[in-house]
Formats: structure tokens, sequence, C-alpha cells
């Protein structure tokens, strides 16, 4: 409990009683005004310590009111996530309380500190958003409250410990995005065409009626004999087939673009990339490495794979070491022998990285299909793209210029040698991921 400001400036007004024969004394002749000024000084401020005194008594008790937090045990990096706080105000009259929480930090918060007003005996509830900004294990804290007396003369604050843990994922959030736009036929607002699966499969799914835009090839003509009507053929793309997202978590993976760390965008790439593979009834696997193997899932099917390669990256972190690229390729090779598709997540510091890169992944081919995403340096893209307004700035911008033509040719040079590469910048890593997985599939590379 403590005084407000209210308390304080009336302390203060009634001490200003025992100043006035100061003030007075230049003039005389005060006689016995002092005497009674002095009396009224002090009856002014006991009568204002009575009435704090029955203000603190009377008012509301702030331990009355009762307080929950409600969160899930699961929240996503990036995504607002919603914390729900419910009051119980046990007291015979409204109050108003302030609260404010220790939430999971580093974090952006929308909605602390709030005030809310209580009815007597009646439960309440207001939430907040909170978006959490790196992955793991953490934890929630106290909640502070704090309430004004019924004359508004004193602060009462309260502290309750509700200390809960919460495991902070990548984003999960946007699978349930996908799956809604996906469900409305609009996956191009995500950047990703899935319309390019349908109908270019080889394997035989069932006979239906004949559609405009079909092709002639795929006609049934003994079924169109029989039904008289003309009949298709549908097909199905194959199943079954083995992806390996490999993530490179050594210390290139640290950078960030936009707050986000490249490892941040690698992992909901695997993610949303995983999830778009199950539904087309695929097996999906993962390998994280730095300088060892940090994590490594055999490909499943269906939820338990999504479930499992959730649980394995959600506390994973960027090593600050080389990723030891040799090491990566020969445990691939001996933990999986049978073809996949091979989607290695990375980011080329300079040219001569690149090229270790590319020199080991190429013995993946063998006999793997491999696609290789390399993350785009946007600081030394936006270097690129500014107008020199010197000597210096055009001896850094050239440099710059010649190191990104460098990488761009060896990119190509790759994709030359029958190895799948893509140059992609980090916030569209995962629609161009996404698409290019379709588009394996609908051409049967695999």
């Amino acid at each position: 409990m403590t005084p407000s400001r209210r308390l304080i400036a009336l302390f203060g007004l009634a001490a200003l009683v025992f100043l006035a024969p100061v003030a007075l004394a230049p003039w005389g002749g005060l006689g016995r005004i002092d005497v009674w000024l002095e009396r009224a000084g002090w009856f002014l401020n006991l009568a204002v310590l009575a009435l704090s005194l029955v203000d603190a008594y009377l008012s509301p008790r702030l331990s009355q009111v009762g307080v929950e937090r409600e969160a899930g045990d699961v929240m996503s990096v990036g995504a607002k996530n919603l914390v729900r706080i419910w009051f119980t105000n046990r007291n015979l009259s409204a109050v108003k309380v302030s609260l404010h929480d220790e939430h999971p930090l580093p974090a952006t918060v929308e909605g602390l500190p709030f005030e809310i007003e209580l009815e007597p005996r009646k439960a309440r509830s207001r939430g907040y958003h909170l978006v959490p900004h790196l992955r793991g294990l953490n934890r929630f804290g106290r909640i502070m409250l704090r309430m004004q007396s019924w004359l508004g003369l004193w602060w009462f604050h309260d502290q309750r410990l509700l200390e809960a843990q919460v495991k902070i994922y990548p984003d999960i959030q946007a699978v349930h995005g996908l799956e809604l736009l996906a469900r409305r036929n609009r996956t191009a607002e995500l950047g990703v065409r899935l319309s390019k699966l349908r109908g270019r499969g080889s394997d035989f799914d069932r006979l239906r009626e004949y559609r405009q835009g079909d092709e002639p090839r795929h006609i049934d003509w003994k079924a169109t004999a029989r039904q008289r009507q003309l009949v298709s053929r549908e097909y199905v793309v194959e199943r079954n087939q083995n992806i390996l997202v490999v993530i490179d978590c050594g210390r290139a993976m640290a950078n960030s673009s936009d707050g986000v760390s490249h490892l941040d965008r690698a992992i909901n790439a695997a993610i949303m990339l995983s999830h778009v593979a199950i539904r087309q009834g695929d097996n999906v696997g993962l390998m994280a490495a730095g300088g060892k193997i940090e994590r490594w899932l055999r490909p499943m099917r269906g939820s338990a794979a999504m479930q499992a390669m959730i649980r394995s990256l959600y506390d994973l972190e960027p090593r600050y070491e080389a990723t030891d690229y040799p090491q990566l390729v020969e445990q691939l090779r001996l933990r999986f022998r049978k073809r996949a598709l091979v989607v290695f997540l990375t980011h080329a510091l300079d040219d001569l990285h690149l090229q270790s890169i590319s020199k080991h992944v190429r013995e993946l081919q063998n006999p793997h299909l491999v696609l290789t995403a390399f993350l785009r340096d946007v600081p030394l893209e936006q270097r690129v793209r500014q107008i020199p307004r010197g000597d210096l700035d055009a001896i850094q911008i050239g440099s710059a210029a010649q190191l990104l033509l460098t990488q761009t040719q060896l990119i190509q040079k790759l994709a030359a040698t029958g190895m799948l590469a893509i140059d992609v910048l980090p916030n569209q890593l995962t629609s161009e991921i996404v698409t290019r997985y379709l588009d394996i599939k609908a051409r049967h590379l695999l």
C-alpha cells in the first residue's frame, strides 16, 4: 500500500497552515493568531490522516480479487498468441484493477498493461496478444496488480506468482493458414501454386465424366462406348515418396533479415513443406547439422511425422561454428539409402563458402534428387541497389555487386550439373520451396 498523489497533496495543503505565521510575521501584531493557526494545522493534518485510515479500511480488498492466466502450453514464434486473464471479484463493491503480466521474453506485446472494471461477485476476462521472438522453452512469471482505494488516497499493490512453462514452437499457425486457403482454392495468396498437381500424375485413380479442358489422351473410349458419353481417366501423383529436409544450423544461419534469423526462416519453410508433402501422401524426414548432427528423424508419414518434426525443431538454435559438410553428407548417405528428394536449406557467406557447400552436396546426387536453397544476403543486395554518394560508396557498391554476381554464376553452374538449386530471398523461402516441391512431383522427377 502506497500513498497516492491526492493524499500527498492533501497533507501538503494542511501543512501550509503551519507556514502562515512565517508568511505573516513581517506585518506583526499577530497576537494569538499564530497559536490558532498552529492548532488548525494540527487539526487539518489529523483530519487528513483519519480520512486516509478510514479510506484504507473501507476500501475493497485487492486480496479478494482472484486472478488466473489462460495460455496455451505451445506458442508460435513471430505470430500473435492470445493470452487471457480471468478475474473474480469477491468484494461487495465494484473495483477497477490495473494489471501487468511477466510474460516470456523477448517478445512484442499488444494490450499490456491494462485496466479492467469488475462487478461485485462476478467473473470477467480480458486478453492480450504475445508475439515471441525466439523459439525454445520459456516461462510466464508473476502477475502484478494495482488498485486505487475508495477515495483515491491509496494505491494497493499485489503480486501473484503464476509461473508456467511454455514451448515456443516455429510458426505452426502458418500451416493452418495454408489449410484454410487450400480449402478455398486461394493458395496463390501465399505464393504457392498447388494447381500444378491436378491430373498430372501417372497412377490411375478413377473414371469420371469428361470435363472441358481434359486431355484427349485421358479419354477412356471403352467406358465412353458403354456409357454413351465421354468418360475420362483421372490420375493422381505418386505417393509414398521420401522427402528429406536438411537444415544447415551452422554460424551462417545465425544471420537475420527483418529481425528473423535465417534458421527460423528455414524451420518455417521445413514445417510448411512437410505439411504439404504429408497431404500429398509422402514420407517426410529431417536432418539438422552444424559441427555435428543435431537432429535426425527418419522419413515418416501422417500426423505423427508432423508432430515429431515440430517437437524436434522448436528448440533448435544456430551453432556458432563451421558446418561440417563432409560429415553431413556421409551421415545422410549412411542413415538413409533409399532414393529421396533431399531439400537442403542453407546460406553461403561468400563465394568460397558456396563452392564448399556445392562440392559436398553434389555427392548426394547418387541416389538422391537434391534441391538446394541458398538464402540470399539481404543487406548485400540492398547495398547494391543504393546510389553511390562518393568514391568510397562506389567502390563498396561495386564490390557488393561483384560478389553477388559471382555467387549467382556459381549457383547457375551448380544447376547445370543436374542438381536443382535456387537463390531466394529469406521471406520468400517457404513459398518457393513448396512450389518447387510440387513442380518436382508434377514432372515426375523423383
